[in-house]
């Protein structure tokens, strides 16, 4: 009940703010707020639609590489035997994009991006993919995605009837791109997932060490974020790499985990 009254307040505080505005809609902004009510109530089932129906847009509006492709054949390979992650399955895509970046989904969808398949060596990338298992398997990503699906609710007014999720409109669905892409991790969460993955790939026969691997290319990259905006968002959802890179090292050398 506490939650509700929050985004009702939230909502409220939105509401005053946009009066201020020459171009206010009301109609818009208390269906918004509206919606952002609702959105917060969100069953699982609404949730699980809502993230397919946007895994699937992302999947038609980017330009996935076939299953014969070598990047696509090295990711399987990559990948095999990371079939499942506490009970969820995984699907793996590559995007052949030039930005540098990958993301996990609620559902279990992990997409790498060509362009940083081509700067990250093997091990490199399973860092990379665990660290996003893990926050698959500690519900970041399913909270990001609820908490995004709100505030593109009060930006859009996406509304659920009884127990179905309404479709979403492919401006709707920008919404939720641009407030994904701004949604940040806390530093437990990060610590969370970055332990998670470690014990993750350890179980499934890979190198651990490959959370370190990962965190020092990107620690060595971030001389190039400042020049290119395409590497820019994996940093800033990747912060305090020194911290990070030790922890994993020291964890590794303490279980005497073989150099890579």
């Amino acid at each position: 009940m506490k939650k509700l009254t929050r985004i009702l307040l939230v909502a409220a505080v939105a509401l005053m703010s946009l009066q201020a505005s020459a171009q206010f809609n009301v109609g818009r902004a208390v269906k918004g707020a509206a919606s952002a009510a609702k959105a917060v109530t969100l069953t699982d089932a609404q949730m699980v639609q809502y993230v397919k129906e946007y895994i699937d847009w992302m999947d038609t509006h980017n330009p996935v590489l076939p299953e014969d492709d070598p990047y696509t054949q090295r990711l399987r390979k990559l990948t095999e035997g990371l079939t499942d992650v506490e009970g969820m399955p995984l699907n793996f895509k590559v995007y052949n994009v030039i930005d540098v970046n990958a993301f996990a989904c609620a559902d279990g969808s992990i997409r790498v991006f060509a362009a940083l398949m081509d700067i990250m060596s093997d091990d490199e990338l399973l860092g990379v993919i665990g660290h996003e298992v893990g926050h698959v398997a500690h519900k970041d990503s399913k909270k990001a995605f609820k908490q995004a699906l709100l505030t593109s609710a009060l930006k859009e007014g996406i509304a659920s009837t009884n127990s179905t999720a309404a479709a979403l409109t492919d401006s709707q669905i920008g919404s939720l791109g641009e407030a994904l892409a701004g949604s940040t991790y806390s530093q437990k969460q990060e610590r969370g997932a970055d332990d998670y993955g470690y014990e993750f790939l350890k179980s499934h026969g890979k190198n651990p060490r490959a959370m370190a691997a990962s965190f020092t290319k990107l620690k060595e990259l971030q001389g190039e974020a400042a020049k290119t905006s395409k590497v820019n968002q994996l940093f800033s959802s990747h912060p305090d790499l020194d911290s990070r890179i030790k922890r994993m090292q020291e964890r590794a050398d303490k279980e005497n985990i073989p150099a890579l």
